[in-house]
């Protein structure tokens, strides 16, 4: 057994102490404050909990409730194209169909227009992960290195510009809506840009440093499954192309769930759209391109409003309603249990 050795101060040293300095805080002789509860302080909390937690959740749901919303499928409506998509060899086919429908009465103020998609997966973690954050910055990286495999090269070594199942997989229908009056066709006037955060376009995503981004992507190539390479996702808008164009930031903002729908146009408020959309008879003309079949997945398009709340989703709302039900109702389970003890109390005082 090993000798332990401990130190011993010689003489005229001194002894090293382990006790905390003299303050308050390390002494812990600071000022406290604790609650002294009782039956009144308690219920009233529970109460007011429950009391504030319904008022919130009633002015949330009617505020939801009050949001205009008009939701088309049309995977059925455009069955022949969705036929011609299972094939993945039609890739490069273009294929169009129009869903009609009407609107009854007008959808005055903002409207936006989403593109919703249905039993999609996006929350697996190898799905998740599968970017280069470093490229998407517009740095020039090895991305063999990132976790974008299997979709970082071609067999010949081209790189993917960009790399990784997300923006493999980005979706790419375009939807234009047109507004019938009479006899005459009017296209209603939307906004592709201004959709997505801030931080986005301007932290997020830039596109490499160059004269030009033909040249910036000079010796990548386009993900597999896209038709065009990244920079002419938007060839009449250059500040809306490359990394930075805002369908392909919000795609790559994944989903927690299998069901979700992503901002995709806004209608711009001029001429006969000023106001909103006026009541009357619309056509949806779909490019499709974007396949569902193989996940038995859905697609809808959707024009909806907004509100102080946001839009038409009554969750937080049902939350809060629950959660103040069940405060009010502990207070009153609380409320009986204080009384049947205080009646005890006061029979064996007797």
């Amino acid at each position: 057994m090993k000798n332990k050795t401990s130190f011993i101060p010689q003489e005229g040293e001194a002894h090293p102490s382990r006790c905390p300095d003299n303050t308050a805080f390390k002494q812990q002789k600071l000022p406290a404050w604790k609650p002294q509860l009782n039956i009144a302080t308690v219920l009233s909390s529970f109460f007011l909990t429950g009391a504030f937690c319904l008022s919130v959740g009633v002015c949330l749901i009617l505020s939801a409730n009050s949001v205009r919303e008009i939701q088309i499928d049309y995977s059925d409506k455009c069955s022949d194209c969705s036929k011609l998509r299972e094939n993945s060899s039609n890739w490069n086919k273009e294929c169009h169909c129009s869903v009609n429908f009407t609107l009854k009465e007008d959808i005055l103020g903002d409207v936006f227009m989403y593109y919703g998609l249905q039993n999609f997966y996006q929350n697996h973690r190898r799905y998740v992960i599968s970017r280069s954050d470093a490229q998407l910055l517009g740095r020039n990286v090895n991305i063999q290195k990132s976790y974008c495999a299997p979709f970082t090269t071609y067999r010949n070594g081209t790189p993917m510009a960009p790399c990784g199942a997300i923006a493999n997989s980005m979706f790419n229908d375009t939807i234009d809506l047109f507004y019938n009056l009479n006899s005459s066709v009017i296209q209603v006037p939307l906004l592709k840009t201004g959709n997505s955060w801030w931080t986005d376009k301007n932290v997020k995503f830039r596109n490499p440093e160059s004269y030009n981004l033909s040249s910036a992507f000079a010796g990548t190539a386009r993900p597999p499954y896209w038709q065009k390479p990244v920079y002419l996702l938007d060839e009449e808008d250059e500040r809306n192309n490359g990394y930075v164009n805002d369908d392909f930031i919000i795609w790559m903002r994944v989903s927690a769930f299998a069901t979700f729908r992503n901002l995709y146009r806004r209608v711009r408020h001029i001429t006969r759209f000023a106001d909103g959309l006026p009541a009357g008879n619309y056509t949806f003309h779909i490019s499709y391109n974007f396949p569902v079949t193989k996940f038995k997945g859905r697609k809808h398009v959707i024009l909806s409003t907004v509100v102080w709340s946001g839009g038409s989703n009554p969750f937080l709302g049902i939350a809060y309603v629950v959660s103040g039900t069940a405060a009010t109702l502990m207070g009153f389970v609380i409320t009986a249990i204080h009384l049947k003890l205080r009646k005890k109390k006061t029979y064996f005082q007797k």
